[in-house]
């Protein structure tokens, strides 16, 4: 019997069944990934985020965040952003490009509803992230439907590297219907 890892389809369900167990389990490596978006300056920025959903079948992940956060600013020029996750327990990297769309408003307020008190805290905080400020906690927090906004990120391609006795590393592409190809590690 082989293992996951020794063919692109093992792989391919690893990724899967990890990415939707981040949204599921407080604990699992992909609950806060690395989130790489272009500023609008053209500069890279990178942040941990909190994965809050992943839908398989039309292989798109959410995250939350506040509509003046600076990521907006790069999103608005290029709607595009990069993921990792590192999976030490499974040896796994796995690098998501997504195309971003922005749900604000209507679009979001079912999922507004859903957002318990304590993170609904991180939404509406005066000044707006970013701001400077005098002191470091020189800030209020007031939970703000308005300023709450989901990023729906549609996976594109997805390459995963298996660090093994062997590495093997396979790309999976949204154009070939995810059925991937092996390059080399």
């Amino acid at each position: 019997m082989s293992e996951w890892f020794e063919t692109r389809e093992g792989l391919f369900g690893q990724a899967v069944q990890r990415l939707s167990r981040g949204v599921a389990d407080r604990r699992a490596p992909a609950r806060h990934p690395t989130m790489a978006t272009v500023n609008a300056a053209g500069l890279p920025e990178v942040r941990t985020v909190v994965l809050r959903a992943f839908d398989r079948e039309a292989m798109t992940l959410d995250v939350h965040t506040d509509l003046r956060s600076t990521k907006m600013d790069g999103l608005a020029v290029k709607p595009n952003a990069a993921f990792h996750v590192w999976d030490a327990g499974g040896h796994l990297q796995m690098r998501l490009a997504t195309s971003v769309a922005v749900l604000s408003s209507e679009q979001a307020d079912d999922l507004w509803a859903r957002v318990p008190d304590p993170s609904r805290q991180a939404y509406g905080v005066t000044p707006p992230p970013g701001s400077k400020i005098e002191t470091a906690l020189d800030y209020t927090k007031t939970p703000d439907p308005a300023t709450f906004a989901v990023l729906r990120c549609r996976v594109e391609s997805l390459d995963l590297l298996h660090l093994g006795t062997d590495h093997r590393r396979a790309v999976f592409e949204r154009v070939t219907d995810w059925a991937g190809h092996w390059v080399s590690p």
